[in-house]
């Protein structure tokens, strides 16, 4: 469901008392949004307080960004900067003040909901509504607020109501509708975390955004091919190479990312031999210098002038094509068995002495079967799903593990040649991950042979 609804009240409305477990706080601010309201229905407020300073409030956060004044009704440059995802070009003007507002808060102090109370600017707009955006909470959270908003004498309002219905999309039960679906999914993870990543902010469980916007990324491109037969491919073949070019600029991100946090795991891995706390430092520091010129790329990609465009296209429902009014449990599993033969074939020849890239090749075709089998219905889909992730766990860590140590090897080899201490510390590094790449690929038959059960396989022959 969209996080934002809207209700129409009257000049005499009073705002319930809509305090969750942990109660409610009070706002006063001006909103700035997009004329057809984007930022409010993405769950995103961008709000200016009457000293002049702003909020952005982004979904998921469960904290606001605050940045001093900028002049009458002036964005922060950063700030408008953050909700490019959500307004894709759109200006952003005040529309409308809130006369109250509350948090909703949970028993552990997240924000739940904002609800506003509120009049618009502007001739020809409503005088007095009450707008609610998801923030933290749940589908179920916005039901129990709506409904003590329905009791208080709010009016749903028919516009939002028909944006709810046109931004879910009708779920028939069609391939169609669950490939819509599966496209939805990757296109709302890129467009939650574009702003944290301008921002270069972590999200608050600890992960980065560049992660989730380039498993955002892989998704759709991956769903992209293996649902290729339902798609029109004049609309799906050019959407896939644009995303191409935006996992290209994450992927470089996200690999100096795991790199860095990969050193310090590593290091610290066997207490009783720790390894030279200096030389590990000015490892770190050459990539963190390797990471910042990732970021600058991908900075660069995410304001080109592709990128909106991009993001237009995703938005948009997709061209579908082929038997997608047929039914997704008659259509989808003949859909998923071309990843699989796929990766049956590739995991059935890795053996031991293989090369690193043909394990990673395996990966790849890990990911892409478990992507398909997502969306397939039935509880054997799923089953075989979270089996094959396993899988992919495993080849994760010796791809990662892999990858560290190539790069450790060349830090030993070129990074200072004169400097002893470094290459030895790098040296011992490298021995550690491949030690990790041999257990990963030890690991690999037991999980593969999960996979393969019969009870797991019949129902795909």
């Amino acid at each position: 469901m969209s996080p934002y609804v809207r209700f129409q009240v009257g000049e005499s409305f009073t705002l319930p008392d809509l305090a969750g477990p942990g109660g409610a706080v009070t706002l006063d601010a001006t909103f700035h949004d997009t004329p057809d309201a984007a930022l409010a229905h993405a769950g995103v407020s961008l709000r200016q307080h009457p000293d002049g300073t702003w909020t952005l409030l982004l979904p998921g956060r469960g904290r606001e960004l605050h940045r001093p004044a900028a002049g009458a009704g002036v964005v922060p440059p950063d700030l408008l900067d953050a909700v490019t995802a959500f307004r894709r070009g759109s200006g952003l003007a005040a529309v409308r003040t809130v006369r109250a507002a509350v948090h909703v808060l949970s028993a552990a102090g997240g924000v739940l909901a904002e609800a506003r109370v509120l009049s618009a600017r502007g001739t020809g707009r409503r005088p007095r509504s009450v707008e609610v955006s998801l923030i933290d909470g749940t589908p179920a959270d916005l039901a129990r607020i709506a409904e003590q908003l329905l009791a208080a004498g709010a009016v749903p309002d028919p516009a939002t109501a028909a944006i709810a219905v046109t931004a879910d999309g009708a779920d028939d039960g069609s391939a169609g509708a669950v490939v819509a679906g599966a496209l939805r999914s990757g296109v709302a993870r890129i467009l939650r975390h574009d702003a944290f990543a301008r921002l270069r902010e972590t999200m608050p469980n600890g992960d980065t955004p560049v992660h989730q916007m380039r498993v955002g990324t892989r998704r759709l491109r991956s769903d992209l091919q293996t649902f290729q037969p339902l798609l029109d491919p004049a609309w799906s073949r050019p959407l896939r190479a644009e995303l191409s070019r935006l996992a290209g600029a994450l992927g470089g991100a996200r690999d100096v990312e795991v790199l860095r946090a990969r050193l310090h795991v590593t290091a610290a891995a066997d207490p009783l031999a720790p390894a030279d706390l200096d030389a590990v430092d000015r490892i770190d520091a050459a990539l963190a210098g390797r990471q910042e010129t990732a970021l600058s790329a991908l900075d660069e990609a995410l304001r080109s002038g592709r990128y909106v465009p991009l993001l237009d296209t995703l938005v948009r429902p997709p061209r579908l094509a082929g038997r997608h009014t047929a039914p997704a449990g008659r259509v989808l599993p003949g859909l998923a068995r071309k990843p699989w033969r796929q990766l049956v074939a590739g995991a059935d020849a890795l053996t031991p002495l293989l090369p690193d890239d043909d394990w990673h090749e395996v990966r790849k075709l890990a990911k892409r079967a478990r992507y398909a089998f997502s969306w397939v219905p039935g509880p054997e889909a799923a089953v075989l799903a979270k089996r094959i992730a396993k899988v992919q766990k495993v080849l994760g860590e010796h791809q990662d593990a892999a990858t560290a140590a190539d790069t450790w090897l060349f830090v030993a080899r070129f990074l200072d040649r004169g400097d002893h201490r470094l290459a030895v510390t790098a040296g011992r590094l490298f021995e550690r991950e491949r030690a990790a790449v041999t257990r990963a690929r030890a690991a690999f038959p037991a999980v593969w042979a999960a996979v393969c059960e019969e009870n797991t396989t019949a129902w795909l022959k």
